[in-house]
């Protein structure tokens, strides 16, 4: 499978005082691609998944426009009880953010991390970046 695509709209009130969008609205975007990558999909990763770490790398500015920004995600790194997402943030033609997130599966009833399901394995496996870009 080639990268999954998912497109977030920005809000007026994303833009900070210094007339961009505010670095902790990236947050937000990147929240809205894994919900749509995952837990709209697949109800064993919104029952018990937490964010260990985000990494994000600002490349350019964005300025609020009513054009959605395009996020590329992809996964990388799965282990026995983790995965890393890694995004690609787009306004227009130029990528603005590069980011990750690892993610850890948890089993909240005992609060420990838990073992990906080999259906989790094999959801997380058509994520993977064939396109390799």
């Amino acid at each position: 499978m080639a990268r999954f695509v998912h497109e977030v709209h920005m809000r007026w009130s994303d833009m900070d005082a210094y007339r961009h969008v505010n670095n902790t609205a990236y947050l937000a975007y990147l929240e809205q691609g894994r919900v749509a990558m995952f837990f709209d999909r697949f109800e064993s990763f919104s029952s018990g998944t937490v964010i260990a770490r985000h990494e994000i790398s600002y490349l350019r500015p964005v300025v609020y426009h009513p054009t959605p920004l395009r996020l590329e995600m992809w996964v990388e790194d799965v282990r026995a009880a983790s995965f890393e997402v890694h995004y690609e943030v787009f306004d227009g033609d130029a990528v603005a953010a590069r980011a990750m997130t690892k993610c850890v599966t948890m089993d909240f009833d005992a609060n420990r991390p838990r073992r990906l399901e080999p259906s989790e394995r094999e959801a997380l496996r058509g994520y993977a970046d064939v396109d390799g870009r």
